[in-house]
């Protein structure tokens, strides 16, 4: 039987999506399912309540995505559809991917609310009717009790990272939105892991609910090497071909994301002398299976996949695997270098990332407990050393190949005329089989620098820091000039793209801190500087020093000019400073305008440094800390 045909290959075209929903996919050039799509659609595709259990960065966004806007009906302009997401960065990445999964539905809407934005723009969305709605709780709580979200006519509920709302203190909020929603709906609910407390939340608002788990196999073989290097777009095909001429090689895999891309990097390799071919889903299972043999046979080295098309590929010879793009999840990193590496011998596992796909490469070292290390990219000079090699092999071959009478004529008639030396000859003739006049590479160009996402960006970036600290004075407030300030740095900066928002959302959402009370904040390549009131108390400090903005946990801490010597010790120097001030630290920071401690409807303390905020009902007070934050 012949590779593949044993396993059976799920498609998107086997999952009953809808019509439009599943040629957008198809447009994306998307293939096949990941593990918890594959199980995940059928379920909410008829309807059930879910419970899914998968890691971080395996495809849980298409997973109820593409059934939900497979059922929403376009023709009804109000909220069918509400996506809870913990941050404001996995809102907005949930729908923008609502967005392309939906290109072809008519009169579609995707509304994503946060905190840090613009409330009129938001409401503006959400007035000219949006099906769909993806929020963080806290201001979508703040939109509903300011009636300017209706929730009446909801059908589906998706709660997404729910262990990472529990995490960041978000699950009282969790628990009240879904009390508040109409208890006809559908809801599917998303945690790597299931503590007591979400537990809970499934047991009371869930009706029997589907358990959907995905067990991670995210072991990397040690046998593997694995590198990656910087590149993008155009500059993929340069350093794939300058490693290819120098690395020994048997027989290579190329996965790329989509047909289109299989196709358009094999033909560049043809172009460049490479004897590949392309293997994706629309080649004919006895075409494919041809390639394979071939492959296994050494008439051919090189194959540029899809993960579908590479399923059940079996061939001994591989000592090669490029990642030329960077898969959507671990465990398809796993399964594409499974191909390299088996039963105990070497191979090499090499990935092209592109700057804006560091995040991308961290989820997978953390995900596989592997380093990815930085690889050094093969000279000029190493490539025409290479290339000096394989032409001197080439020639020897040819020569112990023999049948070179005929042309051995023609070279005795050419060097009867005196005047053509016998180097000259030669020298013509290699010249002739260079397709494009040249065998080496200008030594005097400049080298592509070796770059990482962390020592070299890292050492730049502090240097770039230090050229000018900060000084660690804070600046008084402008409406309140006699507040105590404090500076304080955070361990977020330009680097994680990280904006003044979203620093101020964070710390007010999470430390329950009015806006106005949020001073100076400046931003630098590796850690961001902010000002608040002096005598902050430890239990805020804590809850911020965890708050996560751009996927990094704030670690706040006072600033200095000069560096800590660890964290442990900045931790240390911290706690100190809080048992000095004593347990009363927090009486300067509450005492301007009638400040005081109170406890929060749904159970957490806050502090407010001034009169609440009522909106509709005297009994519904809002904090404009919340509207500020997530």
């Amino acid at each position: 039987m012949a590779d593949g045909e044993e396993e059976q290959v799920v498609t998107f075209d086997d999952l009953n999506l809808s019509k439009d929903v599943l040629k957008a996919v198809h447009e994306l050039g998307f293939e096949s399912p990941t593990p918890i799509q594959e199980r995940s659609i059928p379920v909410v595709l008829d309807g059930k309540d879910m419970i899914g259990q998968a890691q971080t960065g395996t495809g849980k966004t298409a997973a109820f995505a593409l059934p939900i806007l497979s059922k929403i009906n376009t023709k009804k302009a109000c909220i069918q559809a509400l996506i809870l997401e913990p941050t404001r960065e996995l809102a907005i990445q949930s729908a923008e991917a609502c967005q392309n999964f939906s290109k072809f539905l008519k009169n579609f809407k995707v509304a994503p609310i946060y905190g840090g934005a613009s409330y009129e723009n938001q409401i503006r969305t959400l007035r000219h009717g949006a099906q769909v709605v993806v929020a963080t709780p806290g201001r979508l709580i703040d939109l509903i009790e300011r009636g300017k979200v209706e929730l009446d006519e909801l059908e589906f509920m998706v709660i997404d990272e729910a262990d990472e709302m529990l995490r960041m203190g978000f699950i009282d909020d969790v628990d009240w939105i879904l009390s508040n929603t109409p208890d006809s709906r559908q809801t599917v609910l998303f945690s790597a892991t299931m503590p007591p407390v979400i537990a809970k939340i499934a047991k009371n608002h869930l009706k029997d609910p589907v358990d959907v788990r995905i067990e991670s196999k995210t072991t990397t073989a040690t046998t593997v090497h694995q590198r990656y290097w910087i590149a993008s777009g155009a500059h993929k095909i340069d350093a794939m071909t300058r490693i290819l001429e120098v690395e020994e090689y048997d027989a290579v895999i190329v996965f790329v994301r989509t047909k289109t891309d299989a196709e358009d990097v094999s033909n560049r390799l043809m172009a460049r002398g490479f004897a590949c071919a392309a293997l994706h889903g629309d080649i004919p299972q006895r075409q494919r299976e041809k390639i394979i043999e071939r492959l296994k046979g050494g008439q051919l080295d090189i194959i540029i996949a899809t993960d579908v098309a590479a399923r059940g590929l079996d061939v001994d010879r591989i000592t090669h695997v490029f990642n030329y793009d960077i898969p959507y999840d671990a465990e398809s990193y796993v399964h594409r270098i499974g191909r390299t590496g088996r039963a105990g011998r070497t191979g090499e596992a090499i990935l092209f990332v592109s700057p804006r796909e560091r995040r991308a490469l961290r989820m997978i070292e953390r995900v596989t407990n592997q380093k990815i290390e930085p690889m050094q990219m093969p000279s000029v000079a190493d490539v025409n050393k290479a290339r000096l090699e394989n032409f001197k092999n080439q020639i020897f071959e040819t020569i112990e190949e023999g049948n070179l009478e005929m042309y051995e004529e023609v070279i005795s008639e050419i060097l009867s005329d005196d005047a053509i030396e016998v180097e000259t000859l030669c020298a013509a003739l290699a010249k002739m089989v260079q397709k494009d006049g040249t065998l080496l590479l200008d030594e005097s160009k400049p080298e592509p620098a070796m770059r990482t996402f962390d020592d070299e960006h890292s050492s730049r970036s502090d240097r770039s820091d230090r050229k000018a600290l900060p000084s660690s004075k804070a600046a008084p407030l402008r409406q309140f000039p006699d507040m105590n300030m404090v500076r304080f740095r955070v361990a977020v900066g330009r680097k994680d793209g990280v904006k003044p928002g979203q620093i101020v959302g964070a710390i007010a959402n999470e430390g329950n801190i009015e806006s106005k009370y949020i001073g100076e904040i400046s931003i630098f390549d590796t850690f961001t500087t902010v000002d608040l009131p002096e005598g902050m108390p430890r239990e805020t400090m804590s809850i911020l020093s965890k708050a996560r903005v751009c996927g990094r946990m704030l670690e706040i801490r006072e600033y200095t000019q000069e560096p800590p010597r660890s964290d442990r010790g900045s931790r240390r120097r911290s706690d100190r400073e809080f048992d000095r001030q004593g347990p009363n630290s927090g009486k300067d920071f509450r005492k301007f305008e009638g400040g005081r401690k109170e406890r929060s409807s749904r159970g957490r303390d806050s502090f407010s440094l001034g009169p609440r905020k009522v909106s509709g009902r005297s009994d519904k007070k809002v904090k404009s800390a919340r509207r500020e934050g997530f």
